[in-house]
């Protein structure tokens, strides 16, 4: 299998992919959900960083730094910098950012590596449904150095349209922010996984298929 298909797989032997009925915070009824709330072992998180770190090699994307939104994203760019260095021998920084500032101690905003001017960013989360994590960091990030946010690294694109929105988060996030997506699957990808049982759930191709009609953006 492919890293992707492995991953379609991970995702489902991990509870995080499900099919069934689902209503979102957009209001939308779906037919599939990512919770990324399943994951909980320390080999989940480890193999998860693995699925990044070869999204980040087969795009080659060059960054200085990994960022990690708190909370969410902090684990999943340290296990993405580790993996990198494991599989690929890829020795990047990382950073993450508190919710407030710390103001004893070391201080500041950040912890791990601090912005400077010119340093590449990747920024690494879960999924991207509105934009909102990203259009919350940028500044802070943007506030702190003249950085380059060079990528947002994702686990998957639903490639449906932003609320009030022809685009979808991820295409908002180029056309407005200037920062380039990257997913290690799409949901065409999972689609396709479906048809060619990789995993388990062909009967839910035609909803998904009916919602994409819908609600899909055009790519």
């Amino acid at each position: 299998m492919t890293y992707k298909e492995e991953f379609i797989r991970f995702l489902a032997d991990c509870g995080v992919l499900k099919f069934g009925t689902f209503k979102l915070k957009s209001g939308r009824i779906a037919p599939y959900f990512l919770n990324a709330g399943e994951y909980k072992k320390g080999s989940q998180i480890k193999r998860l960083g693995e699925f990044y770190a070869d999204c980040i090699a087969e795009n080659k994307i060059e960054a200085d730094t990994l960022f990690g939104p708190a909370y969410k994203g902090v684990p999943l760019a340290l296990s993405a910098a580790v993996a990198l260095y494991e599989k690929y021998g890829i020795d990047v920084n990382f950073c993450f950012d508190r919710k407030e500032v710390k103001d004893h101690g070391e201080g500041g905003m950040f912890v791990g590596k601090q912005p400077e001017d010119k340093e590449k960013i990747a920024i690494i989360e879960d999924v991207m449904t509105s934009g909102k994590a990203l259009k919350e960091v940028l500044p802070k990030l943007r506030g702190a150095a003249d950085v380059d946010v060079v990528a947002m690294v994702i686990t998957v694109d639903r490639m449906e349209k932003a609320l009030g929105s022809e685009e979808s988060a991820v295409q908002q996030a180029y056309s407005q922010e200037g920062v380039k997506v990257y997913s290690i699957v799409t949901i065409r990808d999972i689609i396709r996984a479906l048809e060619d049982g990789v995993i388990e759930g062909k009967e839910h191709v035609p909803a998904i298929l009916a919602y994409l009609e819908e609600y899909g953006a055009k790519y």
